[in-house]
Formats: C-alpha cells, structure tokens, sequence
C-alpha cells in the first residue's frame, strides 16, 4: 500500500494531519518487502555469471567514459551507481567483504540473494518475517559449526598447498595465464612480511607495496625483497648503482632552515655577502660530512634537499633520493632495518638500513629506484608487468585476493575444500537440523540450506553444465560421509574429490560469506516501512519491465547492456 503521509485525516471534522511533510513517500508491508527482495535479487543477478573459473566478465563504464573490465565482485560493486537503498545495503555486503578477508564478495553477494528469494516464497505462505530471521539465525551458526569440522590444517611451510590456495582465488580471474608464477610471488610475499606471536604468524599485507608499470608480460611480474620506490636519483652526478648498500633514513630537509618568523638580514658590503654564503655552504657541509662520517652511502630523504647538499653528496658519490613518501619511508624502515631520523646529528653506523643493491631502473618512460635483496626485510615490492593498464588493472585485483586469502590461511592455519563442496555438505547437514528444531523455523532452516546449495549450480551453470543433473550428482555424492570433500569439476561436469585437485580455499572465507550474507538479508527483511522524504529525489524506480518500486539507476553499468543475457539498464 502506497500513500502520502500527510494525506491521514482525523475522524472528526475531516481536518488532515500533516505528520511529515507534504510530498513524502511511504511504501509499507508486503509491498515495501517485496520491493526490497526484488532489488537485492537483481544485484545478486548482476554479479551470478560471474562466479567461478567460467565465470563470465563485466565491462564498466563510468559517467567520465572510464572503462573496466572485470570479474571481481567487490569492484562491480564499487562501480555500480546503484539507486536502490536495498540494493545498496548488499554493496554494503560486498565492502564488508572484501575488507574483512579479501575474497568471496560474489558469493556473498549471490547468497544473500537468494537467502531473500527463499524468503520470499515463505512470506508468500504467511510465514512471519521474524520466524524467517530466527530461523535464519539457527541456521547461520549450525553452519559456523559444520564449516569448522570441514576444515584441513594447513602450515607456513607448507607452500604447495599456500600456492593452491592462491591458485584458487586466481581461477577465475583473466590473469590465469600466469597464475603459477603469481602464485609463486604471493606466497613468498605473504611469507616474507609474516611474523610469529605465541605461535600463531600475523601478516600485513600493507607491508607487501604494489607497484603497476605497463610493458613486457604478466610472466615478467617479480617480487622484490626490498622496496622500488617511484622516483628518480636526486642528481646526475650521483651513482646510478650501489652494491652493499648502507641506508640513511631522513625525516627532514638537507638544507638550511629559514626561520618561522620574517627577518631580515643586512648586508651592507660584498665582503658580508660572501661570509654569509661561505657559513651557507659551511653548515650544508657540515650536514654532509655527518652523513659520510656515519658511513652512509644511500640517502632517502622525506622532505627537500638544497642543490649545494646535493653537489657535496654527489662529490662524495652518495647516491641520494628526496621527497619520498612517509609511507615508502616506513616501509623502507622495515624493509632494509634502519631507523627514520628527524635530524643529522643523530646518524651513526647502528642506525643505517642495509641493502645488497640499490639502483636506479628504466622501465619505459619511467625511472624508479630498487632497493634489492635486503637480509630478512619485513617490507617488500611486487612490480606487476602486463601489456596494458587494463591487464595490470585486473592483475592487481586478482593480486589483491591472492594475498589475501593466503594471508588467512597463514594467520588461521586452515583451508576447506572448494568448487561448492562445503556448501554440498552445509546443505545435507542443515537440512536434517531442520528436522530436529521443528516448527515454523524448520521452513526456514530449509530455505537457507536451499540457497547455500545455490553456489555449486551456479558454478555448474556457468560452465556450462545442466544445474538439475549437477544438483542430484552432488547430492547422491555427499549421501556418504567419506565424500565430504565432493564438487563440482568445472572443466568437466563431473562430482570428484576437490582435495585431490587441488582446490583449496581458506575457512575464513566461508565462515564469512555465511555471516555477511546472513546479516544482510535478515536485515532487509526486517524492513516494513520505507519513508522517502521529499528531499531526497523520487521514490526508487525498477528498470522498464521490472515491479515498481525496485531498483534504480545503475549508471555505472551502461557498459554492460545485453551481456550474459542481461537486459541493458
């Protein structure tokens, strides 16, 4: 039922009550539940085709004519200009994913779709949206649960499984060409910044840097164990290479200081002039011989460097670096072991970082510089080469999951089968939890069993196959309990066992998708009542064709029309 609020009139006297203000919209039960469902479903469609090695590619096109291309939920949602306050709360889902843990926002975003869909056929058989959300709720934690008992261990030594793992959430990414060799670089990486507390590794990813430099191939992609900063050597003069490096860390300027306050000087003779010149360059000196005496002969420094300091370190042959960032100076830190100093006078030989090499590189137009083969650096540099911006674009995205999911699986020491075969086995097992809790919860329990057991058909469907023929495999399948790890084989249709070829996902992934989705769509249909006011533009509109009151402009998507069967927004 839809109405204006304003348009409530007292009993008596017909006199209207004006309760908020003139023009609000109201949409309330059924209606606002329904309106709500269908938004989510279509966002949920948006992203289906692309779950899975098979899975298909989204173009993006924004309002300034920017194109991407790409399978990567968590940027289709991010591009997506999604009107909709529904539809944004499961953009919201795939934020929440991607920061949490790096992977699986499609999947989330697929499942809360469908946790909604099932829900509304329950709503249509006048089962109570509270009785959904409690069974919801059950069904969430059962799954927490059997999600547990699935899990494998998993070591930091072990790299050939960490490799499968990142082997897996490259799959179904376009960089599957060099998926080995990326594998093989996030692994190393993840290792290399991880460190042990009480037995258990914590790795910040923050510490590995991404750096995008078009030209050559994916293949040409190289770890570096140090950092490559993107600039330049501060002076021509200077070396361009040198081996066993000692690194000074500056935060300040190698020039003299003005003062904070105006001054004059008076120079009333040439021979004043020159003696203030001659103590300039005296104290610029001074600086340098500090820096010398400390047996630097590497200087990155944080703020500006005088021309006078550079011409002194040059004839020194120290190879200097200004303006670097207070984020590559941190790094640098950890990287080479040396501490950032706010001040000359401070440096001697303990506090300098170390380094094999440090070079100054031209990759096409550009000139970076790389610190190299620093001993046990806490920082490092993936340099990703690729034959254009839109490559590198969508390999740094698919490095950004790489690292992430072996990250999880280094911090919790677990992996779960994939290619839908913790959700076969979810399925099965929430399906007799139904039974035992019984009621109007058990409907419930079993629409979220449904839409869990969603995520192998998709993948089923999008490579290809028949979903009704996947869904009685895989059911039959996992009737025995030795099969617990069964899936969906991709490349050929067939029910085998993921653990033997080797696909591998981190727990935490699941364990999340779980929450999130659920969150999400208990959430949405606790909504009753959506109130517009007039302010805030016109009530949400569906696509020509669709129930009103859905979801709205996707402008974000014009580059999409017509793809995977999808009708152009």
């Amino acid at each position: 039922m839809e109405h204006k609020i304003g348009d409530m009139r007292m009993s008596t006297g017909n006199i209207p009550i004006l309760v908020l203000k003139e023009g609000t919209g109201r949409s309330t039960g059924r209606d606002v539940q329904k309106n709500n469902i269908m938004a989510a479903k279509i966002v949920a469609e948006t992203v289906k085709s692309t779950l899975g090695p098979k899975g298909m590619d989204k173009m993006l096109v924004s309002s300034f004519g920017d194109v991407s291309i790409t399978n990567d939920g968590a940027t289709i949602m991010k591009e997506l200009d999604v009107q909709h306050p529904a539809a944004k709360m499961l953009v919201e889902v795939a934020k929440a994913q991607d920061n949490e843990v790096g992977d699986g926002t499609t999947t989330a975003v697929i499942l809360a779709g469908e946790l909604l869909a099932k829900a509304e056929g329950l709503l249509d058989q006048s089962v109570h949206p509270t009785v959904i959300i409690e069974g919801y709720k059950k069904a969430s934690v059962k799954a927490q649960e059997i999600l547990i008992t699935l899990g494998i261990p998993v070591g930091i030594k072990d790299d050939k499984i960490l490799r499968q793992v990142a082997i897996t959430s490259m799959a179904s990414k376009s960089i599957t060409v060099a998926k080995d060799h990326f594998a093989k670089v996030i692994v190393d990486a993840v290792k290399q910044v991880a460190e042990e507390e009480d037995g258990k590794f914590n790795a910040d990813i923050d510490l590995i840097k991404i750096v995008k430099k078009h030209g050559k191939s994916l293949e040409e992609t190289e770890l570096v164990k140090g950092m490559v900063i993107d600039k330049e050597i501060a002076s021509s003069q200077m070396p361009k290479t040198i081996e066993n490096a000692r690194i000074a860390l500056l935060n300040t300027k190698l020039e003299i200081e003005k003062t904070e306050f105006d001054a004059k000087i008076n120079i009333e003779s040439p021979d004043q002039m020159k003696l203030f010149l001659d103590e300039e360059e005296r104290m610029i000196k001074e600086m340098v011989a500090k820096i010398v005496k400390a047996g630097a002969n590497v200087v990155f420094v944080e703020k500006g460097v005088d021309d006078m300091a550079l011409h002194f370190l040059a004839k020194e042959d120290i190879l200097t670096v200004k303006s670097v960032s207070s984020s590559d100076m941190e790094k640098l830190a950890r990287a080479t072991g040396g501490k950032i100093l706010a001040t000359v006078k401070d440096l001697a030989t303990g506090v300098l970082g170390k380094a094999k090499k440090v070079e100054e590189v031209k990759i096409g137009d550009d000139k970076l510089i790389y610190v190299r083969e620093c001993k046990n650096p806490k920082a490092v540099t993936i340099v990703i080469r690729g034959g254009s911006d839109h490559v590198i674009d969508e390999a740094e995205r698919s490095l950004h999951d790489g690292l992430c999911v072996v990250r999880n699986a280094i911090e919790d020491a677990k992996i779960i089968a994939g290619g839908g075969a913790p959700e076969a086995e979810l399925s099965k097992n929430l399906r007799r939890y139904a039974t035992k809790v019984g009621g109007r919860e058990q409907l419930a329990i079993e629409a979220f069993a449904e839409a869990v057991e969603t995520l192998p058909l998709t993948l089923a469907e999008n490579s290809g196959f028949d979903p009704i023929d996947i869904m009685v495999a895989l059911r039959s399948s996992h009737e025995n309990p030795e099969n617990k790890y069964f899936g969906v084989e991709v490349n050929t249709g067939k029910i085998r066992d993921m653990l033997k070829l080797k696909v591998v996902e981190p727990l935490r992934v699941k364990q999340q998708v779980v929450k999130s989705a659920t969150e999400a769509a208990n959430m949405i249909l606790k909504i009753d009542d959506l109130i517009s006011s007039k302010g805030a533009g016109k009530e949400p509109q569906m696509p020509p064709g669709m129930p009103p009151g859905g979801m709205g402009g996707m402008g974000g998507m014009g580059g999409m029309g017509g793809m995977d069967g999808m009708p152009p927004y």
